[in-house]
């Protein structure tokens, strides 16, 4: 049974091949066509999964698409006609793609695939739902899915049962926490639906010191975690901005310029964003918790890709165990839709174990053998160092990211999902005070306030870091132990806002936030084990467990997929060194890359 999932049409498309219930393959769009958060139908992603698969389309039984674009319209027309005449620009600008596009999916779906079998679309929320439980760990867990908004679903909780997913309260459109926080994004200057993780980033340089401003003009929030917002202070239900002018005068003035100064206005607002969101979240696992009697929970949406929340949720929570999907956002309910057709749909059965989930790291994208890598290397003319074993190779790097090289580390298959998880990286010596800048500025060309992650090695991370549980997935923030910060000066601890980057916090300042805290993944030997081999390798060299890890790609640009735009990153970068497979480069021995435009200059910032 071959069952083909899609999201697409509003940002992060994507495509997910579930073959009798295991997941085969999975890959978002704008790794293919290299825009990132591509929107557009997912020809790529769904050529990839079918060519893993060993398929064409008449060999798939059931192909589901991740909502209902006709309850969306639905929604969209409600909410122009409740705010009419005021929303008449935007309902306009909106109306051309609804009616060429977005309410005809059903026979895009079937031109583009050229498929005649059962199509099936699901609730957008019921994606999230299903892309969270079905491949958890769990038998039963209550699920908990918050994003910007689905159909009229911005959040939504329910439980989860063998082959079965039941979904029983929701919060309504236009009272959204993703809304909300996207609302902050788009006031401190950052791009909707693509910045909200650098506010999240942001927050720790700030005061919240407008957190009781938020409450008493924004949100009403209640003990259950239900809110409702106050919509005289937005202006996304029928307007082109997320904000109005009552938000801007409660602020002080208006939104930040997107690319000037970061004021220590938008620090503070970042922070204090932040301190509700987790507020809301926690209120809201608490009472999920208790209306459902469950121990462990689910988590899904974009809401979910807040890190520093779900931290908290893990640490000070009611439940013993949580796991969110890798993909939250609106690219994995592709891979929902998929589980839903396979588990509730057509009733076969799930069973659980209670340890191990079934997303396979979620390295599901495409990979490339060492011959095609080679053949591309050839022909560039490049420079390399072939190693033939794995203890070898990482011995060589090991000692490249100890003496202060930042590498470039592509193996295996790409990751599903925002975050880079040790296939499509970029690796630095956490120990080094300079790597954090060094790495934003002269590799990702984005702003310096911006943390690096660290990979750590699972059977080691409670030496370096307040963990509650292992964080495969990179989804949880959580403070650097104790025993490894530095004792602050007077001075040091009286610095404010971006200041307080200069101060080295720990043993390891290149993946310490300004709050002591650091976004963590576990890497063990069995999802991923050559990752897992280089930090071993780097840990026996140096007495340190972890390294730096952030994703193989510049700012403005998606992660790279294949072996050429690996290169070119490299290349047009002042990386040191880049692994591809077992081949190695040196920057100093390559012949500099000749283009026509200054590509640098389309990434300097202020």
């Amino acid at each position: 049974m071959n069952i083909l999932g899609l999201s697409a049409f509003y940002h992060d498309s994507a495509a997910c091949l579930v073959q009798d219930g295991n997941i085969v393959a999975a890959a978002q769009e704008e790794r293919f066509t290299r825009k990132k958060h591509d929107h557009r139908f997912p020809i790529s992603a769904v050529r990839y999964c079918l060519e893993t698969g060993g398929l064409s389309m008449s060999d798939i039984d059931y192909v589901g698409f991740y909502d209902k674009p006709l309850q969306k319209f639905v929604r969209i027309l409600e909410t122009y006609i409740a705010f009419a005449p005021s929303g008449i620009r935007s309902f306009l600008k909106a109306m051309p793609l609804w009616l060429k596009q977005k309410l005809h999916i059903k026979k895009i779906l079937a031109k583009e695939l050229d498929f005649e079998g059962p199509l099936v679309f699901g609730e957008h929320h019921e994606s999230h739902a299903a892309s969270a439980f079905f491949p958890s760990p769990f038998q039963e867990a209550a699920i908990m899915t918050m994003d910007g908004v689905g159909e009229w679903s911005t959040a939504s909780f329910g439980v989860g049962s063998g082959n079965r997913i039941e979904l029983t309260h929701e919060v309504r459109f236009p009272h959204s926490l993703g809304l909300l926080y996207s609302a902050f994004t788009y006031y401190t200057g950052f791009k909707v639906n693509s910045g909200e993780y650098k506010l999240m980033g942001l927050a720790p340089y700030g005061d919240p010191k407008y957190v009781d401003r938020i409450y008493e003009h924004l949100i009403h929030l209640k003990e259950d975690g239900s809110f409702w917002l106050d919509l005289s202070y937005f202006n996304y239900c029928a307007g082109l901005t997320m904000t109005g002018k009552k938000f801007h005068d409660l602020f002080g003035g208006p939104p930040r310029t997107p690319e000037t100064r970061v004021r220590q206005l938008d620090m503070d607002l970042a922070a204090s964003v932040q301190k509700v969101t987790e507020e809301v979240m926690l209120r809201g696992a608490r009472h999920v918790h208790e209306a459902t009697g469950q121990t462990n929970l689910c988590l899904a949406g974009g809401v979910a890709l807040n890190c520093v929340a779900n931290g908290r949720v893990l640490r000070e929570g009611p439940f013993d165990s949580i796991w969110i999907q890798p993909s939250a956002g609106d690219a994995g309910g592709a891979l929902g839709i998929a589980l839903f057709i396979w588990h509730q749909l057509l009733e076969n059965p799930r069973v659980a174990d209670g340890i191990h989930d079934s997303q396979q790291g979620s390295l599901l994208g495409p990979e490339f053998s060492n011959e095609e890598i080679k053949r591309f290397l050839d022909k560039q003319g490049s420079v390399y160092e072939c190693f033939s074993t794995v203890d070898s190779l990482t011995a060589h790097v090991a000692e490249l990211l100890d003496n202060e090289k930042v590498v470039g580390w592509f193996q295996g298959r790409m990751e599903f999902g925002p975050r880079a998880l040790g296939n499509r990286s970029i690796l630095g010596d956490p120990r080094s005070p300079k790597m954090q800048k060094t790495m934003n500025l002269k590799i990702k060309f984005r702003e310096s306030f911006r943390p690096f992650a660290p990979s750590v090695l699972e059977e080691s991370a409670d030496k370096w870091f307040e963990l509650e549980a292992p964080s495969p997935y990179m989804l949880v923030v959580a403070p650097v132990a104790k025993a490894r910060r530095k004792l602050l000066s007077e001075q040091d601890q009286e610095l404010s806002g971006i200041e307080r980057l200069q101060v080295e916090r720990s043993e390891v300042p290149a993946i310490t936030h300004v709050d002591n805290s650091a976004r963590i993944q576990t890497v063990d030997s069995q999802r991923n084990p050559r990752y897992h081999a280089l930090i071993s390798a780097f840990a026996r060299r140096t007495g340190c467990d972890l390294v730096v890890n952030t994703s193989f790609n510049v700012r403005g640009e998606p992660i790279v997929h294949n072996p050429e735009q690996a290169w070119l990153c490299f290349m047009r970068t002042n990386m040191d060194t880049l692994v591809l497979g077992d081949y190695v480069l040196d920057k100093t021995r390559q012949t500099p890359l000749e283009e026509d435009e200054d590509w640098r200059k389309l990434y300097e910032l202020d």
